[in-house]
């Protein structure tokens, strides 16, 4: 049975905020990190879940900073097809999704206070521009999802900056096996945000917010996406054939089901029910990151 939003308790709203079901694409690059520090020799314990913690933490402070500056901009209003925003919905008012958004960037920060400690000043700038995208992707005066960049910016901080940073502060160092293993997990992150435009394409552009899905169409977003997931699953066979790691790496193509499954509703579906496959494209990134994370580890 579906819960009246007007029934929800106030920690349910603000569970509600943080958007749980985003959480995986937060968790998934740390998932890989590890996997590549404990296939190398590296790992750490303390600097990994760290690492982890500060992620979701981030997310959830860049989910908060979505809700609020869509909501001051315009871009969501009655007709919004994703799931509930609690700005929009009046069950938050806008200053309280701020505070909230500022108390996750500063938990965060204090996270990397110790990832500071551990991997030094790199770490630093790693933060600040991870803090500063999730304010930029819908703050600010040149928003980057409102200028067909949020694609990119997801690509390189969910992926190569996420993956590679949790493998930094375990081993101090990067590898050539840690950059190509973000690839495929900041591909479909990139994935998850397509399925996102894509579903909205036509009240962002009512709204002015020039997604790449709004510039590309809907066809150009829908190939987008096909992309992005094949390209995914290449990338193990090139780490493969480079002897960056073994055929282990390949059990990430055990998700390849899913990946058909999700294929087949972009193409066919559009508006609400999206979000099924926005909800399953996050879990298919998690499923991906584990079964080849567990053969980067055996590797």
């Amino acid at each position: 049975m579906t819960t009246n939003l007007s029934e929800l308790s106030k920690p349910q709203i603000w569970i509600l905020a943080t958007r749980p079901k985003t959480l995986p694409a937060a968790a998934a690059p740390v998932v890989v990190g590890v996997a590549v520090a404990i296939g190398a020799g590296v790992f750490s314990f303390l600097p990994a879940l760290a690492a982890l913690l500060g992620a979701l933490l981030i997310q959830v402070g860049t989910n908060l900073a979505n809700d609020v500056f869509d909501y001051k901009k315009g871009a969501d209003t009655s007709e919004r097809l994703g799931p509930t925003r609690v700005t929009q919905a009046g069950l938050l008012q806008p200053n309280e999704v701020m505070f909230g958004m500022i108390v996750a960037f500063g938990l965060s920060a204090l996270v990397g206070l110790y990832l500071v400690v551990v991997g030094g000043w790199p770490i630093i700038l790693i933060g600040v521009l991870s803090i500063a995208s999730g304010i930029a992707y819908t703050g600010g005066p040149f928003p980057l999802g409102y200028n067909g960049l949020g694609d990119l910016f997801v690509f390189v901080f969910f992926g190569p900056v996420a993956v590679g940073g949790t493998y930094y502060v375990q081993a101090s160092q990067l590898s050539s096996t840690v950059l190509w293993a973000s690839v495929p997990i900041g591909l479909l992150a990139t994935a998850i945000l397509v399925v996102n435009n894509l579903r909205d394409v036509d009240t962002d552009r009512k709204a002015g917010k020039r997604t790449l899905a709004v510039r590309l169409g809907a066809k150009g977003a829908q190939v987008e996406y096909i992309v992005l997931l094949i390209g995914a699953y290449l990338i193990p066979i090139l780490m493969w054939g480079f002897g960056l790691t073994t055929i282990w790496a390949m059990l990430g193509w055990l998700s390849i089901p899913l990946a058909v499954k999700l294929i087949y509703m972009v193409l066919n579906e559009k508006g609400h029910p999206l979000n099924l496959a926005l909800t399953g494209t996050a879990q298919l990134e998690l499923l991906y990151a584990i079964l080849f994370s567990i053969g980067l580890a055996i590797g």
